[in-house]
């Protein structure tokens, strides 16, 4: 660190008030226990299968043994291998277990393990910006936010990368402070690394690392050489892992998928999400999932003035954190205007809203002292959120929501294997098809003629989704569909509503 950099920081931020001697590593592991245990507990019935969840399941299982991902016999270079040898490294961990939802849940488990260690950072990381009870309070939100909860107990990519993200920044945050660092080359290089961990699991960690790292080198928040140092670093990862592509014949492929992937970025190809044809309503879906998700909206209306406040401060530590927080919404913002905007997205943005926002609060209360700032406000506004969250989650154990698990157990015992399955929620959400490949001939017969043809013998239906328009049929059309049948299996969840299985008629069988 340049003592130019440090000179002209400690001029315009005035004298640095000392970090406090109590080290906020008992909190972090108590929080971080608790955000486990509640997972765990959740991770079984609370959450239905999501239709990605099989593919990355099967990715993970197919690195098990070395080489590259692979899904339906085929290389899979969309997203980065980072996530997927994680889970290969579980399951050598813990053995192959029978079935797929058996599969699903081991690797629920290893997300929910990392939810855990993201509520040590996050403790961490808020402690370095403001107070033990800020660290407290961004921890013990993040444990009980209702949409994290679910976001980390599914088989999705996004826990693993934020997790990476926020690693990278608590190691890189000591370099943005005016005081001089010991091997402050060597961290940022590791800060970087940490950083390409996360580009390596899912691309866009790019938006949310390498772009706030530029801006603040740029305005002189942070030294310029350690920034290029970090950023040089995360790109020398990624490059490794081209380069191991390319010497196994693949360069073309890696191309080609990571041209796709800009294209779904930049909202050019829309084959998923709320833009694409039959991707559903976000509207409606917000207003659908605000019973359980309303603290979530809540917290990310807040974040907005604390982002303000953080970046009007003169600290260079609490700007970076608002340019972390800057940069994943302009990600977020361009996903639900133009680009591909997918449900899961939104945690990129709630886990820094959680942090700054009770940082931005402690610092409120610095500027307000001795003009009558209320303590007790932002206690009574935290614990309410806390029973909210705690009042949903009990919710959630009480009622089951594992429709995809009762489905596979009574088609395991009732129906024999190799039968033909049509999806009628057609091709946008998958996760029947997925879900029943490999036991059952799943697919996409959505025709009276094709089902006739097809000699088609069971047909799923998810309510919920078709309702809410994420098929590629009408509910009419899937009634008119399943109108012959006869339904043999029935239940009720928050995911899909009416998950149903019906049997259809001798006739229609060609027998």
């Amino acid at each position: 660190m340049t003592a130019s950099y440090v000179s002209r920081v400690r001029a315009t931020i005035g004298p640095v008030r000392a970090p406090s001697r109590r080290a906020p590593g008992f909190l972090a592991a108590a929080v971080g226990a608790g955000a486990l245990v509640i997972r765990l507990a959740l991770h079984g019935n609370s959450f239905d299968l999501f239709g990605d969840e099989v593919i990355y399941n099967a990715l993970g299982r197919s690195v098990a043994t070395g080489g590259l991902p692979r899904f339906d016999n085929q290389v899979f270079l969309l997203h980065g291998p980072g996530f997927f040898y994680l889970e290969g490294a579980w399951q050598r961990l813990f053995g192959d277990p029978a079935g797929l939802m058996a599969q699903i849940y081991q690797m629920r488990m290893l997300n929910a393990l990392l939810a855990g260690v993201t509520a040590v950072v996050m403790v961490l990381l808020a402690a370095r910006l403001g107070s033990q009870r800020s660290a407290a309070a961004a921890g013990l939100l993040f444990a009980l936010d209702p949409f994290c909860i679910r976001q980390n107990d599914r088989v999705l990519l996004e826990t693993a990368m934020m997790l990476w993200v926020l690693l990278g920044y608590l190691v890189f945050l000591r370099l943005a402070a005016p005081s001089p660092v010991r091997h402050a080359g060597i961290r940022a290089v590791g800060s970087g690394l940490l950083f390409g961990c996360a580009v390596l699991t899912k691309d866009e960690a790019v938006l949310l690392t390498i772009l706030p790292l530029t801006v603040a080198a740029v305005l002189q928040w942070v030294p310029p050489r350690l920034a290029a140092l970090s950023a040089g670093a995360t790109v020398l990862v990624y490059a490794v892992y081209a380069a191991v592509v390319a010497a196994n014949g693949y360069a073309g492929a890696l191309w080609q998928a990571k041209t796709a992937g800009v294209l779904r970025l930049l909202g050019l190809l829309q084959s998923t999400g709320f833009h694409s044809s039959g991707g559903g309503s976000l509207s409606a879906r917000l207003i659908a999932e605000g019973l359980y998700f309303g603290t979530t909206y809540a917290v990310l209306a807040l974040a907005i003035p604390a982002v303000v406040l953080l970046l009007r401060r003169r600290d260079p530590l609490l700007r970076l954190m608002a340019l972390f927080y800057c940069a994943a919404a302009a990600t977020l913002g361009y996903a639900l205007t133009l680009g591909t905007l997918e449900e899961q997205e939104l945690y990129l943005l709630v886990i820094p809203s959680l942090l700054i926002i009770p940082v931005a609060v402690f610092r409120l209360r610095e500027d307000a002292a001795g003009r009558g700032l209320p303590r007790a406000a932002a206690r009574i506004v935290l614990v309410l959120a806390l029973g909210l969250n705690a009042v949903t989650c009990v919710q959630w154990l009480r009622q089951p929501d594992d429709g995809f698990a009762r489905l596979l157990s009574y088609m395991a015992a009732q129906v024999p294997a190799g039968a033909r399955v049509s999806d009628a929620t057609g091709d946008q959400t998958d996760v029947a098809e997925y879900a029943l490949a490999g036991r059952y001939d799943a697919g996409l017969w959505l025709t009276p003629s094709a089902l006739a043809r097809q000699h088609v013998q069971y047909i799923v239906a998810e309510w919920a989704e078709i309702d809410e328009g994420y098929s590629s049929l009408s509910s009419a059309q899937v009634r008119k569909l399943t109108s012959s049948g006869r339904v043999v299996f029935s239940f009720h969840g928050r995911t899909y509503g009416d998950l149903q299985l019906y049997r259809l008629p001798a006739s229609r069988e060609g027998n």
